[in-house]
């Protein structure tokens, strides 16, 4: 079986100097290797191909059999590393908690320890008749979290022509 340190460290050598940052591999019993990076910008099929030819270059199919995928770690995924927060803050994200509450807001921040996601909510300030909509700052820990994904929003996207 081919060992997922080794893949690892040859994914490793091929980021250096790159933009882009592993987010996931796996390797299974079969040897089905499953290769994700990610970059702030995207990731181009181009270097997805460059990748997978030099994983390529590194194993050898006569000593051991192994299917081999290569590829982004999807737009509206959750986000597996730390990186791909920090590359989204500022971005309207899709939170859902461990409880199971689901909502969208911007992320604000990111440390090791969590996410500080700013929501819009109906506050009543003191003497008012009504609530009003205000924007406010809600912390919570990785812990706490199910997932975060970027939020997709296809009423913003515009089509060129």
């Amino acid at each position: 079986m081919i060992e997922k340190k080794k893949v690892i460290e040859i994914v490793n050598k091929w980021l250096e100097g790159k933009n882009y940052f592993l987010t996931d591999l796996t390797v299974d019993e079969n040897n089905h290797i499953v290769v994700e990076i990610d970059d702030k910008e995207g990731v181009w099929i181009d270097d997805c191909v460059d990748l997978s030819k030099y994983i390529e270059s590194y194993l050898n199919r006569d000593e051991e059999d192994y299917e081999l995928e290569v590829g982004s770690a999807g737009l509206g995924q959750p986000f597996k590393v730390l990186q791909q927060y920090y590359n989204h803050v500022g971005d309207e994200v899709e939170v859902l908690t461990q409880g199971g509450k689901k909502f969208k807001g911007v992320l604000k921040d990111v440390d090791e320890q969590g996410v500080v996601v700013t929501v819009l909510k109906k506050i009543k300030p003191e003497g008012a008749k009504r609530p009003k909509m205000e924007a406010v700052s809600e912390n919570y820990s990785f812990a706490d979290l199910r997932s975060v994904s970027y939020a997709i929003d296809f009423k913003k996207l515009k089509l060129k022509k």
